[in-house]
C-alpha cells in the first residue's frame, strides 16, 4: 500500500492530485521551483521540497532532482501529473530504478508511445515524406509531448522551414525534445479522444468519448463527454482501436487515444500515455476518480470486468490568463480574486492573492458543469463562468462564455477551426455602459470624509476611466438628497456596492479597487485615468513594444538599424510561459530603432524596435 506520494508536477493538476491522496489518506509530497515558493500546491501539501532554478528546464524536467526530491522525503510513490517528465520513458525508469512506486504506464509503454512518429507506425499508419504543393495545408508537430505547443500550420512551402525551426525550439523549450514531423492538416476536423483505463491482469476498460475541438493554437479549450453527434458505429470504432493502441503496448494505468474525426472516418493522431487536463468530464460522466483508479492499479488492484455506466453529459472549460483579442497573449499579474459561483467544479492551482508569472503555462483554473443533458450542462457552465469574479490578469472567461453560447456549439456543429472562424466575433468587446459611472460613484463614497455624501450641493464632478480600450468620461453631482446622474437614479452607493435604476429597473453593482487605479465592477475592468493626461507619455509611430512578459529567444537574421523591412516580415520572437511569439514589422519602412537582443527579459510595454514607414510619394 503506498503511504506517501510525491506529485512530480506543480499548479493545478498536483493540487487535484493531492486532494484525492487526502481522501485516500495517503501523505503529500510536492516539489517547487524557486519561481513556485509559495505556490498553491506547496500549501496544501504535507511535505515540500525546493528544486533550485525557476525555468522548466532548471527544475521539473530534471528527473534526477525529483528522484532525489521522493527519497529524501520519505515518498514511496511518483505520480508525473502531466506535461513536463508525464511521457518521459527514462524518468519512469529512474523512479523505478529507485525502488519507488510509479504511477504510470510501464516506461516501455510510455516508449513506444512516446513518440508521434513511432505511435503512428506501431498502428500501421505511415508518415508523410518531403513535404510537396500538393500535400499542403500540413502541420508541423513536436514528436514528444503535447498541449500545444510545437505545432505549427503551414500554408506555403516558402514558410516550411521558418515553421520547423520555431517548432524545435519550442518542443525542445517545453519538452526536452525538439524531433518535430510533418502530417496532413485537416481544416474541418473534430478533435475527439478515447479514455483508457487498464490493470496488470489484463483488463482494459474505455470511458466514453470526448470531444476536444474548440483550440486555440492546437491546445484545447472546451472540452465535453459524451464527444456529441457520433453514430454508434463510430463510437464502436474508436473504442476499437483505442484498446487495440492499449494491447499493442500492453498498456497499464490512465491514457487516452486521441483522433481527428473526418468526413465520418477515424484519422488516428497519438496516445498520451498519462492523465488528460480534460480527464473531470470522464470522472463526472462515469462516477469515477481517475486518479484513485491509477494509484489501485499501482498497488496492483484489478479492475472490474466492466467498466461503470455514463451518466449525463459533462463540459469543461480552461481558464486563462491571456488575452485571445491580442493573438492570445498570456497574461501575468496578482491575481487578486477567483470566485466561482457553486455547482460546478472548481479545479485551480492559485488562490485570492496568488501572482500569476511568466514561466509556466497560463492557465489558471478548469471549471466543469455536469447535467443530466449537454443543453443543461451547457447553460449552467455559461452562467456560472459570467458570475464568476475575477480580478486580476486579463483573462478569456468572456471568450469561454461567447463560446459555450455560439450557435455552432449549442448544435454541436463544431470543429477545430471553430477559433479561425470565430474568433473577431467572440471577442468584440461588450463593457457595461454604467460600470464607469458606478465605479466614479464608489470611489466618491469612499474618498468621502465622512464616510458618506456632503449635505452640500456641489459642482458637477467627472471621472476618466479606461474601459476595453476606450476612454469613458462620467459625470455626477453631489445634492442634499445624494447623489445624482443624468439618465440613471442613484439608488444606493457605498464603497463596494452602487444600485442604479435605468429604465425602471434596478441592477447591483459590486465594485473592488487594487492599488490606486485599478477597479473592477462585477465583471469589468476598468482603469482610473488622471486628469490631466501625460504629455509625455507618446510613443513614436511604429513602435513594437512587448505584448507579454517574457524573454527574446531571436532576433531576424541580419537585422539592424538602418534596414528595410516589410509590413509582416517576421523580426523578433519573444518565448513567454512555454510558447513562442512573433513580433512582426507592422509596416513596410526602415528599422530606425533595434532595442531587442537575444536573451533580453522584457516586461509588457517594453520598447523592442522602431519601423519608420516609407510612404510613397505622390
Amino acid at each position: 500500500m503506498i503511504s506517501t506520494l510525491l506529485v512530480a508536477n506543480r499548479g493545478e493538476i498536483a493540487c487535484r492530485i493531492f486532494r484525492t491522496c487526502g481522501e485516500l489518506g495517503i501523505r503529500t509530497v510536492a516539489v517547487h521551483s524557486d519561481a513556485d515558493a509559495g505556490a498553491l500546491h506547496t500549501r496544501v501539501a504535507d511535505t515540500a521540497v525546493r528544486l533550485p532554478g525557476a525555468t522548466p528546464a532548471e527544475t521539473y524536467l530534471r528527473g534526477d532532482l525529483i528522484v532525489k526530491a521522493a527519497l529524501a522525503a520519505g515518498a514511496d510513490a511518483v505520480h508525473p501529473g502531466y506535461g513536463f517528465l508525464s511521457e518521459n520513458p527514462a524518468f519512469a525508469r529512474a523512479v523505478l530504478d529507485a525502488g519507488l512506486v510509479w504511477i504510470g504506464p510501464p516506461p516501455e509503454a510510455i516508449e513506444a508511445m512516446a513518440s508521434k512518429t513511432r505511435a503512428k507506425e506501431l498502428m500501421g499508419i505511415a508518415p508523410l515524406g518531403e513535404v510537396t504543393e500538393a500535400d499542403l495545408p500540413v502541420l508541423v508537430k513536436a514528436a514528444a509531448g503535447g498541449g500545444g505547443r510545437g505545432m505549427r500550420i503551414v500554408r506555403r512551402l516558402a514558410d516550411l522551414p521558418d515553421a520547423l525551426e520555431g517548432a524545435r525550439a519550442e518542443a525542445a523549450s517545453a519538452f526536452g525534445d525538439g524531433e518535430v514531423f510533418t502530417e496532413p492538416y485537416l481544416e474541418r476536423g473534430r478533435h475527439v479522444e478515447v479514455q483508457i483505463l487498464a490493470d496488470a491482469h489484463g483488463t482494459v476498460w474505455t470511458l466514453g468519448t470526448r470531444d476536444c475541438s474548440l483550440q486555440r493554437r492546437h491546445q484545447k479549450v472546451v472540452e465535453e463527454a459524451p464527444a456529441p453527434g457520433l453514430t454508434a458505429g463510430l463510437r464502436e470504432e474508436l473504442d476499437t482501436l483505442a484498446v487495440r493502441a492499449a494491447r499493442a503496448v500492453s498498456y497499464v494505468g490512465a491514457g487516452t487515444v486521441e483522433f481527428l474525426v473526418a468526413d465520418g472516418r477515424a484519422h488516428f493522431l497519438e496516445m498520451n500515455t498519462r492523465l488528460q487536463v480534460e480527464h473531470p468530464v470522464t470522472e463526472a460522466v462515469f462516477g469515477v476518480d481517475l486518479v484513485a483508479e491509477q494509484i489501485r492499479i499501482a498497488e496492483g488492484h484489478p479492475l472490474a470486468s466492466e467498466p461503470p455506466r455514463a451518466h449525463g453529459h459533462a463540459v469543461e472549460v480552461r481558464l486563462y490568463a491571456e488575452d485571445p483579442a491580442r493573438d492570445w497573449a498570456p497574461q501575468t499579474g496578482t491575481l487578486h480574486r477567483l470566485d466561482v459561483p457553486a455547482g460546478v467544479r472548481l479545479d485551480t492551482g492559485y488562490a485570492d492573492g496568488d501572482t500569476v508569472g511568466v514561466h509556466y503555462d497560463p492557465m489558471l483554473a478548469k471549471v466543469v458543469a455536469h447535467a443530466p443533458t449537454r443543453a443543461e450542462a451547457v447553460r449552467r457552465l455559461a452562467g456560472a463562468l459570467e458570475r464568476a469574479a475575477l480580478h486580476g490578469p486579463v483573462t478569456n472567461r468572456d471568450l469561454l462564455v461567447n463560446s459555450l453560447r455560439h450557435p455552432e456549439f449549442t448544435a454541436g456543429r463544431m470543429d477545430t477551426g471553430f477559433y479561425d472562424r470565430h474568433l473577431a466575433a467572440l471577442t468584440a468587446p461588450a463593457p457595461d455602459p454604467h460600470a464607469p459611472l458606478a465605479a466614479a460613484l464608489a470611489d466618491a463614497h469612499g474618498r468621502s470624509r465622512f464616510g458618506g455624501w456632503r449635505n452640500v450641493p456641489s459642482q458637477p464632478q467627472a471621472k476618466r476611466y479606461e474601459m476595453a480600450g476606450e476612454e469613458h468620461e462620467v459625470h455626477y453631482r453631489h445634492t442634499r438628497q445624494g447623489p445624482t446622474a443624468d439618465g440613471v437614479r442613484v439608488v444606493h452607493t457605498d464603497a463596494r456596492l452602487v444600485v442604479l435604476e435605468v429604465d425602471g429597473v434596478q441592477r447591483r453593482f459590486e465594485v473592488a479597487r487594487y492599488g490606486t487605479d485599478r477597479v473592477y465592477v462585477n465583471s469589468t475592468a476598468l482603469t482610473e485615468l488622471p486628469r490631466f493626461p501625460d504629455p509625455a507619455a507618446q510613443l513614436a509611430p511604429g513602435s513594437l513594444l512587448a505584448p507579454m512578459p517574457g524573454t527574446v529567444v531571436r532576433v531576424a537574421d541580419g537585422l539592424t538599424e538602418g534596414a528595410t523591412v516589410r509590413a509582416g516580415q517576421p523580426l523578433i520572437w519573444l518565448e513567454a510561459m512555454k510558447m513562442q511569439h512573433q513580433i512582426s514589422a507592422p509596416v513596410t519602412g526602415t528599422l530606425t530603432a533595434l532595442h531587442a537582443t537575444t536573451g533580453r527579459q522584457v516586461e509588457p510595454g517594453t520598447l523592442l524596435a522602431v519601423v519608420h514607414e516609407l510612404r510613397e510619394t505622390p
